[in-house]
C-alpha cells in the first residue's frame, strides 16, 4: 500500500470548502475506484493556526479557500487507511506537525514522518484529542469547540452513509455491513475492535456530552444538532 502513496499533489473530484461553524470547515471528496466517499476537516484555533484531520488534496481553488483560512500547522491522520494524501501535505507545507494514534503510527511513518501521538497533541480551547478504549489503539477522537457549541470528530469506527450500488460499494456497504448509518461495520469489528463493550462506552458517553451540536465522521454524513447524540446512540447498539 505504502508504495502506491507519494507526495505528489493528486488531486481527486471533491467538493466545496464547506462552512460548519466560526471556526469548522469540511470537505468531502473521491477515492481512487470507489463510490465510496472520504472527508476532511479543518479547525481553525484562536491563534489562527489550522488543524487539518484526514488530509484531501484539493484543486486549486479550495486550496487558496484553504490558505486564506490560516497556517497550516497540524495534521491528524486518524489511521493507515487514511495516508493517501499526508505526504503531499507534508511537502507542501513542510513545517507541519503530523499526529498519528499509536497503533498505526508504524505504518503511518512509512509515508510522512509523524511527530508524535495522539496523546502527544497540544491540546487548547478550541481543539482536543482522546483516544478511543477497545479498538488496539487505532483510532482517536477530536473534539471541537466553535460558537454554536461542541462538535466530536471520528473515523473509521464510525460509518454514517448509504448503501452504494456499484459492485465495490455494494459489497463494501452491504456485505461488509458498514451502510446504512450510523453504525460500526462488520470490517471493524473483525479487524479493530478487541472491546465492544469500552468502544460502546465512548459513543454513549459522547452523546451525553453537555453543548454537542454535531458529529463529523471520515466517511460521508454530518449529524446536526440532535440527530449528533442519535447518531453516537445508534452506532452504539451495534457493538
Amino acid at each position: 500500500m505504502a508504495s502506491k502513496i507519494s507526495d505528489e499533489w493528486k488531486v481527486l473530484p471533491h467538493g466545496p470548502l464547506e462552512q460548519l461553524s466560526d471556526n469548522l470547515w469540511r470537505v468531502e471528496g473521491s477515492l481512487p475506484g470507489m463510490s465510496l466517499k472520504r472527508v476532511m476537516t479543518v479547525v481553525r484555533r484562536g491563534d489562527g493556526s489550522l488543524v487539518i484531520h484526514s488530509a484531501i488534496a484539493l484543486a486549486d481553488k479550495e486550496r487558496r479557500e484553504l490558505e486564506a483560512l490560516g497556517s497550516p500547522s497540524v495534521l491528524l491522520v486518524p489511521n493507515q487507511g487514511h495516508r493517501l494524501d499526508a505526504p503531499a501535505y507534508k511537502k507542501r507545507y513542510p513545517s507541519l506537525r503530523v499526529f498519528a494514534p499509536s497503533g498505526g503510527r508504524q505504518a503511518i511513518a512509512e509515508v510522512v514522518p509523524v511527530d508524535g501521538a495522539y496523546e502527544d497533541f497540544p491540546a487548547d480551547d478550541t481543539v482536543r484529542l482522546e483516544m478511543l478504549h477497545g479498538v488496539k489503539a487505532g483510532e482517536g477522537a477530536m473534539f471541537v469547540r466553535s460558537k454554536d457549541g461542541l462538535t466530536v470528530v471520528l473515523n473509521d469506527c464510525l460509518f454514517n452513509m448509504d448503501r452504494k450500488k456499484d459492485p465495490l460499494g455494494w459489497f463494501f456497504t452491504t456485505v461488509l455491513g458498514s451502510a446504512p448509518g450510523p453504525r460500526v461495520s462488520r470490517l471493524v469489528k473483525l479487524m479493530f475492535v478487541q472491546d465492544k463493550k469500552a468502544l460502546r462506552a465512548d459513543f454513549e458517553r459522547f452523546a451525553q456530552l453537555p453543548g454537542l451540536v454535531r458529529l463529523i465522521v471520515s466517511h460521508e454524513k454530518v449529524a446536526h444538532g440532535a440527530e449528533a447524540a442519535s447518531a453516537l446512540r445508534q452506532a452504539a447498539t451495534y457493538l
